[in-house]
C-alpha cells in the first residue's frame, strides 16, 4: 500500500507538471553581465542565481501571471510580472546602480505588491539588518523600528507595542499562521526565535480586514528564510557571544533544492545568565535558555505550490522576583520560573489556474505553558491548542481591477491542569468572510474592502463561587463588520502620498472576561467583567514619502479612536493587602506618528546619515492618559560602507545615538520616567581568507554603561535598571 501511495503521488505530480520555461540575461548599464544576481519567484518559493555570463533559467512556470524579482547588492531591485506565458519565454534585465534599500514585495498585505505600489505603508526589515544592530532577542530588534516598542521583563521576555497598543491588540504571524501562546499575560513573550526567519513586516494600524480579531493595533508578520536556489545544497553556521549575560547563541542550518522539491532544517540554542546593570550588579533570575528547531519541505510545479513547515520552540526562563540578590553567572534557572513548549505546524498551498489562483493556509499550534514557584511541580499549567485556516481566492483580473474573496477562522481550546488557574477551561471559535479590490491606473492605486467576523467564547464553571480563583460559566458571541479604504498616488516625481482609513476590532479575552484573583506580576487583585463589549476602532493614516537616489524623507501621522477600550481601574478596596482592580471600558484615542530622513551625500558613496523621531499620545475619554504608552524617541545613526583590499567586503561601521525623552503622560497607577541617551557602535562585513569566507559582526550596545529604566519595563516599579554595557561578537559561516 505504501509503495502504491508513493507511486500515485509521483504520478500525479508528473501529470501536473508543464514545460513552460523562463530564461534570460542580467546586465548592467554598460551591457556587462552581472554574476550572482538573486532571481526569485515568491509564489513558487523558487529561486536561482545568475552565472558568470549573467544568465538564469526557470522551468515548470505556471500558465498565468508570475512575479519575478531580481536583487543584487548595490543595484535597484527589479520586479517584473510575466503574463501570457508560452512554452519558452525570454526576459532580459538591465540593473541600475542604486544606493537605498530594495523595493521589497510585501507579503502581509492582500495583493502582495512591491512597497512602491502598495496602498499601505508597511515597514519591512530583514532579520540580517536587525542582527547587525547586535540585539540579543527578536523583540529587542523589532523595537528599533520606528513606531515599535516593547514591554519587557528583563532581557528574556518582550511583548511588542505598536503605536501604544500591545498584548492582544497586536497580532503576530509566523509561517503564514497567527501565533497563539497565551499572549494576554504580562510575562508571556512571543515564543519566537530569529533563526530561520528572513524578514519582518510591520503593519502599524488596524488590519482586521485581513486578519480578524486582535489585529486592532497592527500586525507583525514574520517571513521564513527562503529555500535554497534550484539544484544547490547550502549549510550555514552562526555563533554569537554576549558579554553582559555571558551568553551565547548558536545556529546550524542546511537546505537544498531541485527544480521542484525543496528542503531545509535549522536548529538553534541560546543560553544567558542574569543580566548586569550599570555598575556590574546582576538582576537575579533573569537568566534563560532557549531551544529552537525549524524545518520545511516544499514542492512546486506549473499547477501548484505546497510548503509544509514545522517549528519547535522550548523556553526555560527565570522570573525575577528578588531584584538584585544572589550574584552568579549560572545559567540554570531558579525559582520561580516558566517552562514553555511551543509546536507550530503550517501548510501553505497555492493552486494556479489559467487566470486566477487559490491560496490556502492551514496552521496548528500547541502551546504548553507551566509556571513553577518553588519546586519542579507546576502550580500553573495551561495547554492551548489552536487550529487556523485561511483561504483566499484571487479572481480573474477585470481590466485594471484585482479582486480577492476569502474566509478565515480559528478553533481554540484551553485546558488547565495545575493547582492555580489564571483563566478557565474554554473553547473559542472564530469565523470571518471578506472581500477586497485593488484598482490601479497610472501612478494611482485605490483599494477597498469589507469584512464580517464572529467570535464565540464558551468557558466552564470552576472553583467555588465567590472565592478567589473561581469562574462562572459564560457563553458569549461577538460580531463585527469592518471596512478599509486606501489611496496612493505620486503627487510629483519622487513624492508619494498614501491615505488610509480603516476600522478594526478586538473581542475581550478570557482574562478580561473571567479574572478573579491576584495577578502576581502586578500585585493586584483583578476582577473580570463578562459584560464587556467588543473594542471597535477607526484609524486614519497619512504617509508622505520623498525618495531620490541620495535623499529619502518620510512623515507618518495617525489618529486612532477606540470605542469601548478595555483597561483596569482601582476600586479603592483591598484583599489580602492587594488592591482590587476591575476591568472596565471607556472610549479612548491615540495619536502621533513618525518622521525621518536618510541622507546619502554624493559623491561620498560610503556615507549614510539616518534620523527618525517617533511619538504617540494615548488618552481616555475623560482626559486621563492610557497606561503603557512609550516615551518619545529620537534615533540617529551614521553608517559607513567600505571594502578593504581583497579580504573584507560589504564592510560597515555604525555610530548610533538613541535619545528617549521623559515620559510624564502616565495613567493613574503608573509613575513618570526620566529620559536617557544610549550610544551604540557596530562594525562588520564579509571576511575572505583564501577560499574561506565568513561574516563577522562586533557591536557595543550602551557603550558608556548608562544607568536607565525604560518606561515600559515591568521591573520599573521595583526601581531595577535595564541592561548595562553589552559587547556582542558574532560570526556566520556559509559552508
Amino acid at each position: 500500500m505504501k509503495k502504491f501511495i508513493i507511486a500515485l503521488f509521483l504520478g500525479f505530480s508528473a501529470m501536473l507538471q508543464a514545460q513552460n520555461t523562463l530564461s534570460g540575461t542580467v546586465t548592467d548599464l554598460k551591457n556587462q553581465p552581472v554574476k550572482g544576481v538573486s532571481v526569485y519567484a515568491s509564489e513558487l518559493h523558487k529561486g536561482t542565481t545568475t552565472d558568470d555570463n549573467g544568465k538564469y533559467a526557470f522551468s515548470n512556470i505556471p500558465n498565468r501571471n508570475v512575479r519575478i524579482s531580481f536583487t543584487f547588492l548595490g543595484f535597484a531591485t527589479q520586479n517584473k510580472t510575466i503574463s501570457s506565458l508560452q512554452k519558452e519565454n525570454i526576459l532580459d534585465i538591465i540593473l541600475v546602480e542604486a544606493i537605498f534599500e530594495m523595493d521589497e514585495v510585501i507579503v502581509s498585505t492582500a495583493f502582495n505588491k512591491i512597497q512602491s505600489q502598495n496602498v499601505m505603508k508597511v515597514e519591512h526589515e530583514s532579520i540580517k539588518n536587525l542582527q547587525r544592530k547586535g540585539t540579543a532577542t527578536l523583540i529587542e530588534g523589532l523595537a528599533t523600528i520606528p513606531g515599535v516598542s516593547q514591554v519587557s521583563t528583563g532581557t528574556s521576555i518582550g511583548k511588542p507595542v505598536i503605536r501604544g497598543l500591545s498584548g492582544n491588540r497586536v497580532l503576530v504571524y509566523s509561517q503564514g499562521v497567527r501565533i497563539e501562546n497565551q499572549q494576554f499575560g504580562d510575562e508571556h513573550g512571543l515564543g519566537l526565535n530569529d533563526s530561520g526567519i528572513g524578514s519582518v513586516e510591520v503593519i502599524k494600524g488596524p488590519a482586521s480586514l485581513l486578519y480578524g480579531s486582535d489585529a486592532l493595533g497592527g500586525v507583525l508578520y514574520f517571513n521564513p528564510e527562503k529555500f535554497a536556489d534550484a539544484n544547490t545544497f547550502k549549510t550555514n553556521f552562526s555563533q554569537k557571544y554576549f558579554s553582559n549575560t555571558a551568553g551565547s547563541s548558536s545556529s546550524l542550518g542546511l537546505k537544498t533544492s531541485t527544480d521542484n522539491w525543496k528542503f531545509m532544517a535549522r536548529g538553534s540554542y541560546n543560553t544567558h545568565a542574569d543580566y548586569k546593570i550599570s555598575g556590574g550588579d546582576r538582576v537575579t533570575n533573569t537568566r534563560y535558555n532557549e531551544t529552537d528547531f525549524k524545518t520545511g519541505i516544499g514542492y512546486s510545479n506549473a499547477k501548484f505550490s505546497s510548503v509544509l513547515r514545522y517549528n519547535y520552540n522550548e523556553l526555560d526562563l527565570g522570573i525575577p522576583e528578588n531584584g538584585i540578590a544572589d550574584q552568579t553567572t549560572s545559567k540554570k534557572t531558579g525559582f520561580p520560573k516558566q517552562g514553555i513548549f511551543n509546536h507550530l505546524l503550517s501548510l501553505n498551498n497555492v493552486f494556479f489556474f489559467e487566470k486566477s489562483k487559490l491560496d490556502v493556509d492551514l496552521g496548528y499550534i500547541a502551546n504548553d505553558r507551566s509556571e513553577f514557584e518553588d519546586s519542579n511541580v507546576a502550580v500553573l499549567h495551561m495547554k492551548l491548542k489552536t487550529f487556523n485556516y485561511n483561504a483566499k481566492y484571487h479572481l480573474p483580473k477585470m481590466g485594471k481591477i484585482e479582486t480577492i474573496v476569502g474566509i478565515q477562522g480559528m478553533h481554540q481550546t484551553n485546558i488547565n491542569s495545575g493547582e492555580e488557574y489564571l483563566i478557565p477551561d474554554a473553547v473559542t471559535n472564530d469565523f470571518g468572510v471578506f472581500g477586497t479590490a485593488n484598482y490601479e491606473w497610472n501612478t494611482n492605486v485605490l483599494q477597498a474592502g469589507l469584512r464580517f467576523d464572529n467570535r464565540n467564547i464558551i468557558t466552564d464553571a470552576q472553583g467555588i463561587t465567590g472565592e478567589q480563583g473561581s469562574f462562572e460559566a459564560i457563553n458569549k458571541s461577538y460580531d463585527s463588520f469592518n471596512a478599509s479604504l486606501g489611496y496612493k498616488t505620486d503627487l510629483v516625481d519622487d513624492l508619494t502620498l498614501r491615505l488610509n482609513v480603516a476600522s478594526g476590532f478586538r473581542a475581550p479575552n478570557l482574562a478580561e472576561l473571567t479574572s478573579n484573583g491576584v495577578h502576581e506580576g502586578t500585585n493586584r487583585y483583578e476582577v473580570g467583567n463578562s459584560d464587556l463589549k467588543t473594542e471597535q476602532n477607526v484609524q486614519t493614516d497619512l504617509n508622505l514619502e520623498y525618495k531620490t537616489d541620495h535623499f529619502e524623507f518620510f512623515v507618518n501621522g495617525f489618529y486612532n479612536h477606540i470605542n469601548n477600550y478595555i483597561y483596569t481601574s482601582p476600586t479603592g478596596e483591598m484583599v489580602a493587602e492587594n488592591a482590587i482592580f476591575d476591568y472596565i471600558q471607556n472610549n479612548a484615542k491615540l495619536y502621533g506618528g513618525e518622521i525621518g530622513l536618510h541622507f546619502h551625500p554624493h559623491p561620498l558613496d560610503w556615507l549614510h546619515f539616518e534620523t527618525s523621531f517617533e511619538t504617540v499620545t494615548g488618552e481616555k475619554q475623560n482626559g486621563d492618559y492610557l497606561p503603557l504608552i512609550p516615551a518619545n524617541n529620537w534615533n540617529n545613526t551614521i553608517r559607513t560602507e567600505f571594502k578593504i583590499k581583497n579580504w573584507l567586503e560589504d564592510g560597515f561601521a555604525t555610530l548610533n545615538v538613541s535619545s528617549t525623552f521623559n515620559q510624564k503622560n502616565v495613567s493613574g497607577f503608573e509613575t513618570e520616567s526620566n529620559g536617557y541617551n544610549l550610544v551604540n557602535l557596530g562594525f562588520g562585513g564579509t571576511v575572505k581568507l583564501g577560499k574561506t569566507a565568513f561574516d563577522v559582526n562586533i557591536n557595543g550596545n550602551n557603550l558608556f554603561d548608562k544607568r536607565y529604566i525604560a518606561h515600559l519595563s515591568r521591573l520599573k516599579t521595583d526601581g531595577i535598571p535595564n541592561i548595562g554595557r553589552n559587547i556582542i561578537l558574532g560570526v556566520n559561516f556559509n559552508l
